[in-house]
């Protein structure tokens, strides 16, 4: 089976539950299964640790999630037209993954939530590719044949999948954003089973 990390942050539940829709498009495309994985919190005032397990949902993160899947799909709150920097904070940790060429040639794709329509979901998206292209990872969006991109008034993009969550971060998701979620993880699951042929 080819393995797909699911590895995100959510401080609102939004990207968490994008996060899940993605694991269950993982889990359509035959050979695949998904691995949810999150990270914790980075501390304002010091350096701090979190708990080795999280109080509720997936387990945190390792840079043995990242050695052994087969594909990568990246998520994180929009934080002023970028990711999140729990999520740029554990990104900075895997220089040891780039070193040994660990992602390089594996797939990987991005999603996001944001709090206004016009927040900054697709730089954000580009924010997160960028060490993803660093590490080598060929970078999987969403294609046009894919209609709700047409059609969508809520979140959504060709270069990942979106959420706009409202200013209260409590807009469930929409339709459209559901299945461009389940969408991005099994196009990445597809890509990454035939990638290990």
């Amino acid at each position: 089976m080819s393995e797909i990390l699911v590895l995100y942050y959510s401080r609102h539940g939004a990207t968490a539950k994008m996060a899940q829709l993605i694991a269950r498009g993982v889990e359509q495309a035959p050979g695949a299964q998904a691995r949810l994985r999150t990270i914790p919190p980075v501390s304002t005032v010091c350096e701090a640790t979190a708990d080795d397990i999280p109080a509720e949902g997936p387990p945190y993160a390792s840079h043995d999630d990242l050695r052994q899947c087969a594909g990568l799909i990246l998520g994180s709150p929009t934080r002023f037209g970028n990711m999140a920097a729990p999520l740029k904070y554990f990104i900075d940790t895997t220089s040891d993954l780039w070193l040994s060429s660990a992602l390089a040639g594996k797939p990987g794709a991005v999603f996001t939530s944001t709090s206004s329509l016009h927040g900054g979901q697709e730089s954000t998206l580009l924010s997160m590719m960028l060490p993803l292209l660093h590490h080598g990872m060929l970078i999987t969006g969403l294609p046009y044949a894919e209609t709700d991109l047409m059609h969508t008034t809520s979140g959504g993009t060709p270069y990942g999948a979106s959420h706009f969550a409202g200013d209260d971060n409590k807009r469930p998701l929409s339709d459209e954003e559901k299945r461009l979620c389940k969408a991005l993880g099994k196009r990445v699951a597809e890509v990454a089973v035939k990638l290990q042929g």
